[in-house]
Parts: structure tokens; sequence; C-alpha cells
């Protein structure tokens, strides 16, 4: 869907803003986050201004199949014949008028309308005028039928993909895939892991709550180091975090760490660690004494876990480069006691964070990207100790990715087995959800807990 246009003059408001970011974004099939990011960093807006263009970024995103899906019931013209920017400036007043009740309609138009005579011409502003107020006398025409096939409602009703909506039912069901597709679309919470080589979990709710006064922050209800937090501003200046005292981590994802039973004095391989957030979470739980190889393909992100090591001040993490499908060639000779394969994957347990991913990945990404989290698991298979353990995980809800591949795993290696132990090192929430916890895995879905999808399965040779 990406379309020319000519060049934009640099944003002056959040509006303007979320338009040139949502047009580049498309431009360039680039990353949302880094988009923005880029684009916050060379503007002088506000807090206030940048919570709204984020908003519109993100929400516009969200519900992109949901606007075009109005936005067709008012533009006479097919929609792919609009100016990227155009089109985008209609998705973001679309989406203020539709799902932003704090924002008045006469202001969406008005700067609607402003934007278009500035960046357009009068023939622009005058249809980007019609539509709107159309919009404003028949809002009826938003609402989204109820006779709708049950595929096509659900995915209209929470903007997904249909072919997203489809499988999720065949795997899941009809009530839990319209549960994850709501869950996808509400604001992503911040949690934080506290560092326990600093502090105590409590500890760090008392450090924040004196560092920023009006911070809502408590504990995580899956996590024992996690704390959920809101209104803390830009993490970067939180004290707590700048002293190594907490790092910026999803609560599913803490889990990981715990599921691989770290101890002191182990030897520990993190097969794809960028950026590092699971290796010093281990490196934490094993008291900062043992070794904990921390390896990944790309270079620049070696300097990230690295980065992360010093600032939690922790000592026994040595990063690496290397393709974790060679790792044995790597590191031959060497075994390990514990061994994370938190695999690349198609990410669509994430796409509250990163809500463009739904519209970017096919069903034959998960098929393509399988063989390599197959190929990493076998590889890991050969570097473990007799004794030792292995964690899978991922950040997505894909079954193909996740129990599907370590069924096909066992088949082929009959001297694995997946260990039912490890519901003990899971906490009590987990424990009362999940069933197949006691079988050796579980499956996390975002509207479980309101924390990212994740899967976690934990293997064993058979003794």
């Amino acid at each position: 869907m990406s379309k020319r246009r000519k060049s934009l003059p640099a944003p002056a408001t959040a509006r303007q803003l979320a338009v040139r970011v949502l047009t580049d974004i498309e431009e360039k099939q680039a990353y949302s986050n880094l988009e923005l990011k880029s684009a916050l960093g060379q503007t002088k807006l506000s807090r206030r201004d940048t919570g709204l263009a984020t908003e519109l970024v993100y929400g516009t995103l969200s519900r992109l199949n949901t606007l075009d899906w109005m936005l067709e019931q008012f533009v006479t013209q097919p929609l792919h014949k609009l100016e990227g920017w155009v089109h985008n400036l209609l998705r973001i007043s679309f989406y203020q008028l539709s799902y932003l009740e704090r924002v008045p309609d006469r202001a969406v138009v008005h700067e609607a309308v402003e934007i278009a005579k500035a960046w357009g011409h009068k023939g622009i502003a005058g249809m980007v005028n019609g539509v709107l107020r159309s919009r404003l006398r028949e809002p009826e025409k938003t609402v989204i039928p109820d006779n709708l096939p049950l595929v096509s409602r659900i995915s209209l009703t929470h903007s997904h993909p249909e072919w997203m909506v489809a499988e999720w039912i065949q795997l899941y069901g009809e009530a839990e895939t319209e549960a994850m597709c709501a869950a996808n679309n509400l604001p992503p919470v911040m949690s934080l892991r506290a560092n326990a080589l600093r502090v105590t979990r409590n500890e760090l709710i008392a450090q924040i709550s004196k560092q920023v006064t009006d911070a809502e922050i408590e504990p995580s209800a899956v996590a024992p180091e996690g704390v959920v937090a809101s209104d803390i501003g830009n993490i970067a200046e939180l004290p707590a975090y700048a002293s190594g005292s907490c790092t910026v981590q999803d609560e599913s994802s803490m889990l990981v760490a715990r599921a691989l039973a770290p101890e002191a004095g182990m030897k520990v391989l993190d097969m794809c660690a960028a950026p590092g957030g699971k290796a010093t979470h281990i490196a934490e739980l094993m008291k900062n004494k043992g070794e904990v190889t921390a390896l990944d393909v790309h270079p620049h992100k070696i300097r990230l876990i690295e980065e992360n090591a010093f600032r939690l001040g922790i000592s026994i993490v040595e990063s690496r480069k290397g393709d974790a499908r060679n790792a044995d060639e790597l590191l031959a000779g060497r075994t390990f006691d514990r061994i994370l394969v938190d695999a690349p994957c198609t990410g669509l347990g994430v796409i509250r964070r990163k809500p463009d991913i739904k519209w970017h990945k096919w069903q034959r990404d998960a098929a393509a990207i399988s063989n390599i989290q197959y190929e990493i698991l076998c590889t890991a298979a050969r570097l473990v100790s007799p004794n030792g353990k292995i964690v899978y995980s991922t950040c997505t809800v894909q079954s193909e990715e996740n129990e599907r591949l370590i069924r096909r795993f066992l088949t082929e290696h009959t001297e694995w087995e997946l260990d039912g132990t490890l519901a003990q090192d899971m906490p009590d929430a987990l424990r009362e959800k999940y069933a197949t916890l006691f079988d050796g895995y579980m499956q996390i879905l975002p509207h479980h807990f309101d924390t990212d999808g994740f899967f976690i399965s934990r293997l064993k040779m058979k003794q």
C-alpha cells in the first residue's frame, strides 16, 4: 500500500507529525517505533502534543483496516488513488472521530482542513472538509453491521487481518480469539524488572515512588521481580533505571529466565540474546556467579547486551557474535547446563506494542521462520550437558512456531522429552491458569494477564 508523494514540510503540530510518520512508514515499509522516535526527536512538541502524536500513530495503525472500511463509506474514489498523505490525514481524522472522545469534533475537522490547505491545494482541502462533515452528519455509516460473517465481523470490529482471525479461531476458538484481538488494541503497559543484585521488588517500588511522586506503580501479578508502572515519564531519565536498579521487560518475558531455573555457578548459553534482557535476568538469578554466554548474529546488537549488563552491574555475561544455527561450531568442545532458545519469530504476541506487525506478517512467514527456529533448537540439543535442560520460547501465538515445532522435535529426537517439573518454577497464577505447565509448556495469550503473548517450554533428556 506504499504510495509516492512529494516532499512534505517539517511537521509543526501533533497531527502533522502523525500524518508524516504514517506516510513514511508506508513508503519505506519501516518500523513504526523507529520512525516515530526519529520524528519526535527532530521536533519540539510539548509533552501533551507528543502524547497525542503517539496516540494517533499507534491508534491509526491498530485500526487500519477498520478505518479504511469507514472511509470507503464516504470517499467516492478508490482509496488507493488518494495521495499517501491525504489518505493518512483522513485516517487519523476518522480515528479521532471514532475512537478518541476527548478530542472535539470541530477541532478534528478544522485541523485536518488546515493541513490539507498547507500541504495540498483548495481541491484537496475541499474534499477533506466534505468527507469529514459527511462523517459527522452520518455517523451510522461507520457502525459495523451485525450480520457480517464471523471472521469479517471480528476482523472489522477489532481491526485484524481476516486470515489471522480465521487461523486463531481454529487454534483457540471464537471467544478466545475475539478477546485476544480486543486486547491487542489496548495501550501497552510499562513493566520493569527489579535487579535482584541491587534491590528487592518492594525497594524498587519505594525508590520510584520517591523519584516520581505522581507515578502509579504496583507489583506484577505474574512475574516475581516485575512491577507495572504508569506516569513515570521518560524511562531513560528515571534515576532507578539509570542506576541499574531495574530494566524494562514485559512480565511474560520475565518468566523465561525463571523457566530456565539457572543456579549460581552454572554454565548457561543464551542463543539469541540481544538486547540482553533475558541474559541479564539469568545472571541476576545466578547471583552473578557462573558463566552466561550471550550469542547474537548482529554486531550492533552485541553492544546493547554489553551496555545492559554494565548498567545492571553484571560481570558474568560474555557476549559473542555468531549465528545460533552454527553455535555448535562456534562453541566447539563446550557444553552448557542450561540453554535458552528465545527464537526469532513472527512476533504476533506483541501486536499491542507494534501494531503495524499484523499488517506486515503473512501466513507464509510462520512456515519460513519455523525452519530457522527448528535448526536453532537442534543445535542447542548438541550443546547441552547430559543432565542439562533447554528452554524454548517465542513471543508469538502461532502453533507452528510453538507447540507443533516442539512436537516435531520430540518425534525426531526420541531421547528428549518435555520437562513436567516446569510447573514447580512458575508462579501460582500460572499453575492455576495453564494445565499444560505440568506437561512442560504453556501458551500465554495477551488477554490472560494483560501481558505480551508468549510460548514457553522446557525440555530435558530422558534418563
